[in-house]
């Protein structure tokens, strides 16, 4: 049965954190791919913040090639990373144990949700990060049936689950709305930016999974 494993990690304690540093205000999310040992994590969305100082800063690193931007949308661009050294440490870890990056972004730190076949892919890589002194910090482990069986489907990530659990409880999505946006990031310690993107894509997650999934009872 597969596990799935959330955990956040300073920018700083693992290479690809460091190498994607990040100005204010930013937000970045890794593309759903499984690392290999051909390729690494090439795609990243960048959202708000100065996008060309972050452009200079990873073209900067000497583990990069070329970051290529492919496309832009409003303030979002999607960038391909070419690199010259493969980020090792966490990644690596994550290709040796057979672990699928269901979801990462980095905000004020990045946050990480994996998925491994069996318990034995959990343990590697349990057992690569101990090796290597990684600090990272585990928010949760579960299999899906252990997350439907406490009430936790719809695939949300922890910080997701937190943020729209916040928002509701303060009528965030009441007409007229309860709150801001600015007082629930204060709140939760986040930026404005990190916030709106855990919103929105815990109710685009939550809508795909009640609306689409019933869509046959409709027709």
């Amino acid at each position: 049965m597969s596990v799935i494993l959330e955990f956040t990690i300073d920018d700083e304690n693992f290479s690809f954190g460091r190498i994607l540093d990040r100005p204010p205000g930013m937000h970045l999310e890794l593309e759903r791919v499984v690392p290999t040992g051909e390729i690494v994590m090439p795609y990243v969305w960048a959202t708000g913040g100065d996008h060309e100082v972050f452009e200079e800063q990873v073209r900067a690193n000497s583990a990069v090639v070329e970051l290529l931007a492919l496309d832009r949308i409003d303030d979002r661009v999607l960038y391909r990373i070419e690199w010259a050294t493969r980020p090792t440490d966490l990644l690596e870890a994550i290709a040796e144990a057979g672990g699928v990056v269901l979801e990462a972004e980095g905000d004020d730190r990045w946050a990480f949700r994996l998925r491994f076949v069996d318990h034995d892919g959990l343990s590697t890589f349990h057992n690569f990060v101990l090796e290597h002194s990684l600090p990272l910090h585990v928010d949760r482990t579960y299999t899906l049936s252990e997350e439907t069986d406490h009430g936790q489907q719809f695939g949300l990530t922890q910080t997701q689950r937190e943020a729209l659990v916040l928002a509701t409880e303060r009528g965030y999505f009441d007409v007229p709305s309860g709150t801001t946006l600015d007082e629930l990031a204060e709140e939760l310690g986040i930026t404005r930016q990190a916030l709106s993107e855990r919103i929105r894509r815990g109710n685009g997650t939550v809508l795909r999974e009640v609306l689409l999934s019933s869509a046959g009872d409709f027709e």
